[in-house]
């Protein structure tokens, strides 16, 4: 049964389209944050791999161009793979990122469930970040800009999973500020599949998002297995919930991009107009059209909680 569950996740993501080149123009908007966020940033972005020894095979960094010039650090986004979904698929979505004043980083991991590369992606920034030395005659631009008191994680599907457990599995787990999982791999498919986590150990802002296509209704996670993970979380932690209309798991890694940058906007570089997306009963995300299913638990207003879904 485990057997025949991995083939069919992995032949059904590895038929999926990679993330569309032009897609922040084509994705469709639901309010002024989702549109704004969506849309490229100010930053020139800039490219840097190096080899790793391990089957991740490299890492893959995009970043503001100016990073040697500017007078400050750059906050951090670790990408973790979803099952058929290595980083050089995704790139267009490193780029908006970085576009919008952050580092951000991949790997060609296949199998990235536990959290490991995402760990060894923390790892690598720190070596970068502390050593003035040249990297495979590179000369290394990061030393010094990196801002490891706000980083941030996302990761799709199974990816959505490794994002869990690079939170509280991994050895630097509370490096991470907040993070975003997307279309995560419901409890049953990821316990058959040995790709064990568990939620409840969470102790930062969480954004899940997920789609009502069939993909995640009849497979990945639907809404019971989305408001599962949800309610597992500690109330004691900011969390927000939403599935998008209209669209299937795989469309998830690219679909919610516009709230996933405001996330991390806010949480990571405090834009405040980025925030209100989630903040109080007005919140963007609880009226946009393009969602339903909408829930925020925030117990910095005394545990307020707001939308019962749709």
């Amino acid at each position: 049964m485990i057997v025949v569950l991995m083939i069919v996740l992995l032949t059904y993501m590895s038929n999926k389209p990679s993330v569309p080149e032009k897609y922040t123009e084509t994705v469709k908007t639901g309010g002024k944050i989702e549109a704004k966020y969506i849309a490229n940033g100010g930053y020139k972005v800039n490219y840097f791999e190096n080899a790793a020894m391990s089957s991740f095979k490299k890492y893959e960094i995009f970043y503001p161009a100016d990073i040697t010039e500017a007078d400050c650090q750059y906050p951090v986004v670790i990408f973790v793979n979803g099952t058929g979904v290595k980083g050089s698929k995704y790139q267009a979505m490193q780029k908006h990122l970085a576009s919008w004043g952050f580092i951000t980083v991949s790997t060609e991991e296949e199998y990235a469930w536990n959290g490991f590369s995402a760990e060894m992606s923390l790892r690598f920034l720190q070596k970068l970040n502390s050593e003035k030395v040249e990297i495979n005659g590179y000369h290394n631009e990061f030393y010094g800009k990196i801002d490891f008191n706000n980083v941030g994680i996302t990761g799709h599907s199974q990816g959505g999973v490794g994002v869990f457990n690079a939170v509280t599995e991994q050895k630097n787990g509370g490096a991470y500020k907040a993070i975003a999982s997307l279309s995560p791999t419901n409890h049953a498919l990821a316990n058959a599949l040995d790709w064990v986590y568990d939620e409840s150990k969470i102790t930062v802002p969480t954004l899940l998002m997920s789609s009502t296509g069939e993909g995640d209704e009849n497979f990945v996670v639907n809404l019971n297995g989305l408001t599962d993970i949800y309610q597992s979380i500690p109330s004691e932690v900011f969390k927000v919930m939403a599935r998008r209309n209209q669209a299937d798991h795989g469309d998830m890694l690219y679909f919610a991009d516009g709230y996933v940058t405001a996330w991390f906007m806010y949480w990571l570089k405090g834009d405040q107009s980025a925030g209100e997306a989630f903040f109080g009963a007005d919140a963007e995300l609880l009226k946009n059209e393009w969602y339903q299913d909408q829930k925020i638990n925030n117990p910095m207003e005394e545990g307020t909680s707001y939308g019962d879904g749709r």
